[in-house]
């Protein structure tokens, strides 16, 4: 493991939800503790190389969070390890990174529940495909969680 502490959003094709958490919460932890964390997003059925989607990258202007860069890649157990902290966007991509490496249950929360570990509970809603309202209220809705969660991620960073 590196010294940088490492975040990792996971979702179905890390093109909109994961990659816009990605953004929100490196504008969030700059402020807090810039150079100490990497944030990362893959996705339980990504193709490897592709763009955000437009709305996704417009949905993240809302913070001035630029993901225009991003660069889609799969959900590999390398990822997973390497990673201290897992964000799983539903309860589906929770169990598949359980699946995929049991050893990060401890380590891996669903999004909406964080810190409580269990895995049961509401998923953020998928706006594939949808209007850019839709990916307006989707980015605004992860922005809401990472502000309520901060202050406990700038703590586990800190500890690390």
């Amino acid at each position: 493991m590196s010294d940088m502490f490492t975040i990792m959003f996971v979702c179905t094709g890390n093109t909109c939800r994961s990659p816009m958490a990605e953004g929100a919460m490196k504008v969030l932890l700059e402020k807090k503790c810039p150079g100490k964390f990497k944030v990362i997003s893959s996705g339980t059925s990504a193709a490897t190389g592709f763009p955000a989607t437009l709305y996704a990258i417009e949905a993240a202007k809302i913070w001035d969070a630029d993901i225009s860069a991003h660069q889609s890649q799969g959900l590999t157990s390398d990822l997973l390890e390497k990673s201290d902290l897992i964000f799983a966007m539903t309860p589906s991509h929770y169990n598949e990174i359980l699946r995929l490496k049991k050893d990060v249950a401890d380590k891996t929360y669903l999004f909406k529940n964080f810190p409580n570990p269990s895995s049961k509970g509401e998923g953020l809603s998928d706006p594939i495909g949808q209007e850019l309202s839709v990916y307006n209220e989707t980015f605004l809705e992860i922005g809401e969680y990472l502000g309520k969660y901060l202050d406990e991620i700038v703590k586990r960073i800190e500890d690390k």
